[in-house]
């Protein structure tokens, strides 16, 4: 039976006339991403407890009235405080193992889901006002913000209790995996670190630790150590949330997690390892809302923004990024592709692994351990009629030569090498036995491209560097003296890391045919660079002295991700 429209439903409660109706639906045509229900209160024809009533009926669920309802303490134990806001969800009662929580958007039923994995209960939803959820989260956790180091305290207080042998058999493991305490443990890590827009969770155990580090703007941070006897457990839940088999403790393996949080799919991608003491357990967090695939957002100056999308709307050649690992370059190429991404135009990629999968784009997984590599992988893709095609990464001679020849036969290549800036990803071709006339016959554009971490916006506080700190970015002092310098003291938002969030710094050759007679004539990497510079190239490093001029990252920073093109 297909389900009512909210429309509809307001119409028959008699909030809306149907002429109203067809002015909202109107409304709504001008702001797409917007639901009717908030345009309908926007346009002032309804409240918000009119559209959580016809919400509750479109969904089947009941109406809870927050204010007017007592929440027992027992039911903020079992949510704790993050869950709740991340969710937007304030627990109501359990009964025969079921939780009752109120939620402001009952369309987001895969939150329920994710409920169900994390806490262990039958979850069903009650509709309630955005208003009062608010409300009811700021009131009834005002005086119960809870850490991790209290819920540690608490697994150690309820241990001391108990005489513990030291030893785990699979079955005490699997018990205590799915035990209060250790669910709410890693519930919270989980959710402070995709809260706290960290990329990776790692869980390592140690002779006499078990260590938890998050890596958040590309530094790792340690969280306090949970007991070293629970390491077993807290492994053991890991994987079964991701339908891993917990009794091969002797091979690497590897899971997915898929979330819901706050309306938005965050995908955890899991990986065990057996070391001397234990599983190690990585975390990879892939979250769209905070990896924007969009050029104009991930930090190209104007200059290098408008050449760079020149290149990439070529009807052929082969346009490489490069960079160390972690340095932003899947990013890039995706948000390339997201700009090119139309219905008159064929994409393939085949990456090791999909980090994103995006529609309209055929998206291919390498898997090397049956023979599916990216050479053979691409040699298929051509008999698939693609117009732009990514190769993650080109690491072999015969990748390198099917990517040559996929550019030869009309076709716009997109891939990933390892080198240190632009102009060395020729010399790594020429390494690679790809022959100098097919470099510069196919080869557009090269983008080599760092992360730096922003300065946090809270705790940004001007600075008068010293002469030795200046000589480092390699400018006279007294040119240098003309800008203001900031960086981060530290705060709350920040973690007292003075920084917060990252961006990009981007050096761009394009392939002129002034530098395909170099290339050609095997001319050294220091005069390929320099020509690049005379038409119009801005290097990492001055492309990090702007951001530095701008006040948007430290000067350390640019030294650190820098300093190696400047030297030699």
């Amino acid at each position: 039976m297909a389900q009512r429209k909210l429309g509809q439903i307001l119409v028959d409660l008699g909030y809306l006339t149907e002429d109203q109706l067809w002015d909202v639906l109107e409304e709504q045509k001008q702001s797409p991403g917007e639901v009717i229900g908030q345009v309908a209160i926007r346009m002032g024809l309804v409240d918000d407890s009119q559209v959580t009533e016809a919400l509750a009926e479109q969904w089947g669920m009941p109406v809870i009235n927050l204010p007017e309802t007592n929440i027992p303490a027992k039911m903020l134990e079992i949510v704790p405080q993050t869950m709740a806001e991340i969710y937007k969800i304030v627990p109501i009662s359990v009964k025969n193992d079921v939780l009752t929580v109120a939620m402001a958007d009952p369309q987001n039923v895969e939150a329920l889901d994710d409920l169900r994995n994390f806490l262990g209960y039958d979850v069903r939803g009650a509709v309630s006002t955005p208003h009062d959820i608010e409300e009811a989260i700021a009131k009834y956790y005002a005086d119960r913000e809870e850490s991790i180091e209290d819920v540690i305290n608490g697994i150690e207080e309820a241990d001391d209790d108990e005489e513990f042998d030291g030893k785990y058999t699979l079955g005490t493991a699997e018990e205590d995996a799915d035990s209060q305490p250790i669910r709410k443990l890693l519930n919270m890590v989980l959710l402070l670190a995709i809260k706290d827009q960290a990329s990776d969770i790692h869980f390592e155990p140690f002779e006499d630790e078990f260590k938890i580090r998050v890596k958040a703007d590309g530094v790792l941070y340690e969280m306090v150590p949970p007991p070293r006897h629970l390491a077993n457990a807290i492994v053991t839940r890991i994987k079964v949330m991701s339908d891993l088999d917990i009794a091969e403790r002797r091979l690497p393996q590897d899971g997915r997690i898929e979330l819901n949080v706050a309306g938005n799919p965050v995908d955890l991608r899991v990986s065990v390892l057996p070391t001397l003491f234990g599983e190690a357990v990585v975390m990879r967090i892939l979250d769209r809302t905070v990896v924007q695939l969009d050029l104009d957002k991930i930090g190209m100056d104007a200059n290098t923004l408008s050449r760079f999308r020149a290149i990439i709307n070529r009807p052929n050649g082969i346009v490489l990024v490069t960079g160390p690992t972690g340095s932003g370059k899947t990013t890039t190429l995706y948000s390339a592709l997201s700009e090119l991404n139309d219905i008159e135009t064929k994409i393939i990629t085949t990456e090791d692994p999909i980090e994103y999968d995006i529609d309209g784009l055929l998206q291919i997984p390498v898997n090397p351990d049956i023979g599916v590599s990216f050479a053979a992988v691409l040699r298929a893709i051509l008999r698939h009629d693609p117009d732009k095609i990514l190769v993650g990464e080109i690491r072999d001679t015969e990748t390198a030569e099917i990517a040559v020849q996929s550019a030869l036969t009309g076709h716009l290549v997109f891939s990933t090498l390892h080198t240190n800036d632009a102009p060395t990803a020729i010399t790594r071709l020429l390494d690679m036995d790809v022959p100098a006339f097919l470099i510069t016959a196919t080869v557009e554009a090269v983008l080599a491209q760092r992360l730096v971490r922003k300065i946090c916006t809270e705790c940004r506080t001007e600075f008068d560097p010293s002469d030795e700190l200046l000589m480092e970015l390699q400018l006279p002092i007294q040119q240098a003296r003309l800008y203001k310098f900031y960086y981060g003291k530290g705060c709350g938002r920040c973690n007292n890391s003075g920084y917060k969030g990252r961006c990009g710094i981007y050096e761009l050759i394009d392939i002129t045919d002034d530098i395909r007679d170099l290339i050609s004539e095997s001319a050294s990497i220091d005069d390929i660079r320099n020509a690049a510079r005379n038409e119009g190239m801005t290097t990492l490093r001055e492309s990090g002295l702007k951001l530095i001029f701008d006040g948007i990252t430290t000067i350390d920073e640019i030294v650190r991700e820098t300093v190696l093109e400047d030297v030699g």
